[in-house]
């Protein structure tokens, strides 16, 4: 039997330090989780020699990993949910460490597949979870700017990566040394239990609806789809869908495109996409600080910036340094949806949390046929009118954002933790 409300632990009373502990560890969970699934990406050439692959089955190992993703997304959302967002943080840091270091064994294309599915499987329960456990131990006016931290240690995690390969490399040591960095969130997943506060007995900074801190039915999804939030559920995952399917459309080709339309030289396609890199970082701060301001629906301007910069992107005869000034305000105009999570989780009870936050890795779905879409129209119609199917996307995809319920006041005061 559980103890009543008024014996739980209340968020507003743990001192700050004890909220940043929290937080700190969660982030270097975080790290992890990123370094991990951007192997696929970093890591492919060297993966694709090993293992003997053709393209085809290279290229096959990021749409495996989205699907277990998506498929750990739903699911572990939802055990988060009924046995603790804490609890769950141990198991799926145990679960993508051990999946990092199962591509030291992997000897084969089917072993890959199975490697891929897993790995993405706890991946994709780290976004959900992460959501969970920081909107409870923070207060909706600070959440944005928290949810830009965390985007912000992805890209850290990304650009770790990325200079630890260059150095394992330059050292002339085995490319292999980067998988042994799943033992970090193995050895670490149990000091969850004293560093994360139980969010079983714990309620939220903006309190509790119907004085549940977990969900209690058997499929918490089911009641993202009660009657009065279907409607809201369906345009979020529509939203995610096309925000997935606008950055497969650009994004996804930009290479390509500069390197073949564009004529760009390899060495300024890499300053290009780094500028845009650096500008999701700092652009997860700044529109964190603004959807805590001034509310979560004005970050859908984002998506409008985005639309208004691809068209001169692909279009307008601007020299490479222009393109490199246009990469890095695409990328801050990007990241407007590092609020997501925080959002999602405030539409819906505190018990859904994380299975509300889960609803940002269903739109995978529709990036995963995005390259099946655009390549044969690609073919047909070249690269950029092809990739300009962006720019509608993310304008519809602001639409129904904006159409969308507002979960934070505008205030005029400072904020506070």
């Amino acid at each position: 039997m559980k103890p009543p409300v008024q014996d739980w632990l209340r968020a507003d009373e743990l001192g700050l330090p004890r909220r940043a502990l929290a937080l700190g560890f969660l982030l270097v969970a975080y790290f992890f989780y990123a370094w991990s699934w951007n192997t696929i990406d970093i890591l492919r050439p060297y993966i694709k020699e090993s293992l003997n692959l053709s393209l085809t089955e290279s290229g096959s190992a990021y749409t495996l990993q989205s699907i277990g993703a998506l498929v750990g997304a739903v699911i572990m959302g939802q055990v988060a949910d009924k046995i603790g967002r804490r609890n769950a943080l141990v198991i799926t840091m145990i679960g993508f460490g051990s999946g990092l270091l199962g591509a030291l064994v992997v000897n084969d294309f089917t072993g890959l597949v199975v490697q891929r599915l897993f790995l993405g499987f706890f991946m994709g329960s780290m976004f959900p979870i992460a959501v969970g456990i920081y909107s409870g131990l923070f207060a909706r006016d600070v959440r944005g700017r928290i949810a830009g931290i965390v985007f912000c240690t992805y890209n850290l995690a990304v650009s770790a990566l990325g200079f630890v390969s260059a150095a394992v490399f330059r050292a002339g040591m085995d490319w292999q040394l980067m998988l042994w960095a799943g033992v970090v969130p193995i050895a670490l997943a149990f000091l969850a239990l004293a560093l994360v506060p139980d969010d079983r007995r714990l309620v939220p900074m903006d309190g509790m609806v119907g004085g549940q801190a977990t969900a209690s039915s058997t499929l918490p999804v089911m009641e993202l789809f009660q009657p009065g939030v279907r409607r809201q559920t369906i345009f979020l995952a529509l939203m995610s869908g096309l925000n997935f399917f606008a950055y497969q459309a650009f994004t996804g080709w930009a290479t390509t495109f500069l390197r073949t339309e564009r004529g760009v030289p390899d060495t300024a396609v890499g300053d290009i996409l780094g500028w845009q890199f650096v500008g999701s970082a700092l652009g997860a701060l700044c529109w964190g600080w603004i959807s805590d301001r001034y509310g979560r629906r004005v970050a859908a301007s984002g998506f409008v910036g985005c639309a208004v910069l691809i068209p001169i992107y692909l279009f307008a005869p601007v020299t490479v340094q222009t393109l490199e000034f246009i990469g890095f305000m695409y990328g801050i105009a990007l990241a407007c949806s590092a609020i997501w999570g925080p959002w999602m989780s405030e539409l819906y009870p505190s018990h859904l949390r994380s299975t509300a936050a889960s609803i940002f890795n269903w739109g995978r779905v529709i990036s995963m046929t995005a390259p099946l879409i655009t390549a044969p129209l690609a073919q047909a119609y070249g690269l950029a009118p092809v990739m300009s199917l962006a720019a509608v996307a993310f304008l519809v995809a602001a639409a129904v954002w904006w159409s969308l319920p507002e979960t934070v006041k505008r205030r005029q005061a400072s904020p506070t933790a």
